[in-house]
């Protein structure tokens, strides 16, 4: 392990590096605050109907922002979009931390939105324009791995409420309205950082001949429009995880945020050997296994009864669906040429999140109604139908650049 994490690290550029452990910080800020809109606010009152809202509203919003600010970031530049994007997120703290207007929370929703679709628009092109297709998927796994472990921080913080409740004097709520605001005000030093780093950074700006480029355009469209296919199944379920956990098992935060913190972990850990599976299958047959095995334990969450099953199955399946998003994210920047990237990245997350969103919507409803099987088996049809379209797809697909 310490040789594939040696080998890991020394091949991805320093300013690569200080980049990822940058928005790793940023992610344990965010996914904290994500726990907080789904797990918490339903202990709260708040119904899973308005929490599906404030999600599809986020994914609805990066949808809109992330193409034009992908084909802004190829023709102009990506790092002062990112920059910029990273201030949003201070008010989407102090906003949560104030109110339950549901209102309020759904433009909460939209913000995050428009950061998200910032960073979807910037930072795979930022790594694939300093990268080389050697150290490619080096780089991507590290950025996963290390995003993966401010993911886990932040999830996990919802364990350590009752500690700071007995050491603060607190009650569960106060703790919950200190931290957003802490985290909020520790949110501005990002784009500082992100400013201190990249300000001597010159980017290769290529000129735009057209969004339609022959191969690469056809490629990305193949692409993007099977991996909708795992988004809209997803919607269904996945990001109501905690929502799940609260309505089946009746467990509050402080247990399903943990539970994503080792789901999170273990991501990463696995993720150290994505590169020499990679090596040793290629790219599309390393994504396309790590996806078809995670499919029998999602399925199996539709049919457990008891909430350590349920935990330990939905990590498992975590594990092995997300050992192939840094593969994925790698071979999408590869069959794509690089003046593209920026598009290509924000079209391909976009195509993803919109059936995701409407489908979140659709899932809190059905989990209100308390059908807790139905999302499960509904994403694992269109999972099924993607992983076989994108072996056939892709399995003699070389890269281009």
């Amino acid at each position: 392990m310490r040789s594939l994490a040696t080998e890991l690290i020394g091949s991805v550029p320093r300013r690569v590096m200080l980049l990822i452990i940058i928005l790793s910080i940023n992610g344990l800020f965010l996914n904290y605050l994500i726990i907080v809109l789904s797990a918490y606010l339903p202990e709260l009152g708040v119904s899973t109907e308005t929490v599906g809202l404030i999600l599809g509203a986020e994914g609805l919003s990066m949808a809109g922002f992330a193409i034009p600010l992908g084909v802004l970031s190829d023709r102009r530049g990506r790092k002062w979009i990112l920059i910029v994007g990273t201030i949003g997120a201070t008010p989407m703290f102090f906003v949560v931390a104030s109110t339950l207007n549901p209102a309020l929370l759904v433009i909460v929703g939209v913000l995050g939105g428009i950061l998200e679709g910032a960073f979807l628009a910037t930072v795979n092109a930022m790594i694939a324009d300093q990268t080389t297709p050697e150290n490619r998927d080096s780089a991507f796994t590290l950025s996963f791995i290390l995003g993966g472990m401010g993911t886990s921080l932040g999830t996990a913080i919802p364990f350590f409420i009752p500690s700071l409740q007995g050491i603060l004097g607190l009650d569960k709520h106060a703790v919950h309205v200190h931290l957003l605001i802490l985290f909020g005000l520790f949110s501005l030093l990002i784009p500082m950082a992100l400013y201190f780093l990249l300000r001597d950074y010159q980017e290769t700006l290529r000129p735009v001949k057209g969004l339609w480029k022959g191969k690469s355009t056809k490629n990305l469209l193949k692409f993007s429009g099977i991996n909708s296919l795992i988004g809209l199944g997803a919607g269904f379920i996945i990001p109501l995880i905690p929502a799940w956990l609260y309505l089946k098992f009746a467990i509050p935060d402080t247990y399903s945020g943990p539970v994503l913190t080792i789901s999170s972990f273990t991501i990463g850990l696995a993720a150290v050997f994505s590169p020499r599976l990679a090596k040793r299958l290629g790219l599309v047959k390393a994504i396309s296994l790590t996806q078809a095995l995670s499919l029998f334990f999602m399925v199996s969450l539709a049919f457990v009864g008891d909430p350590v099953t349920a935990a330990f199955l939905y990590v498992i399946r975590t594990m092995l669906m997300n050992m192939a998003n840094p593969l994925a994210d790698s071979f999408l920047m590869g069959i794509v040429v690089p003046e593209d990237r920026g598009f290509a990245s924000s079209v391909n997350s976009v195509i993803w999140r919109i059936p995701n969103s409407v489908t979140t919507i659709i899932g809190g409803a059905i989990l209100a109604s308390g059908n807790f099987e139905l999302p499960f088996l509904i994403a694992g049809a269109f999972y099924a139908v993607a992983i076989f379209l994108y072996y056939t797809t892709f399995k003699n697909t070389k890269a281009i650049s």
